[in-house]
């Protein structure tokens, strides 16, 4: 028998926090930063940075952007372009 749970979640409709994990939420946030435990989390040392890569996934969002300018404007910069 397998002991691994497994858990889907629609960040889209996330279910109410209950009133524990609201009191929870409030206690830790005002705690002072030196009072937060770490010791389960592994220190991130120099090496890690050197190895680590952007998320190459990551696409940025685009836009489009329409300006209307006079004609002599275009023409201005053509005149500018060499060859």
């Amino acid at each position: 028998m397998s002991k691994i749970v497994q858990c889907e979640v629609d960040p889209d409709n996330l279910p109410e926090l209950t009133s524990w994990q609201k009191a929870e939420l409030k206690t830790v946030s005002k705690m002072a930063d030196s009072e937060i435990d770490y010791s389960d989390i592994p220190p991130l040392d120099e090496s890690f940075w050197k190895k680590a890569v952007r998320n190459p996934f990551y696409k940025p969002a685009r836009s489009s952007t329409t300006a209307q300018v006079d004609s002599d404007i275009p023409a201005s910069f053509k005149s500018q372009v060499k060859g």
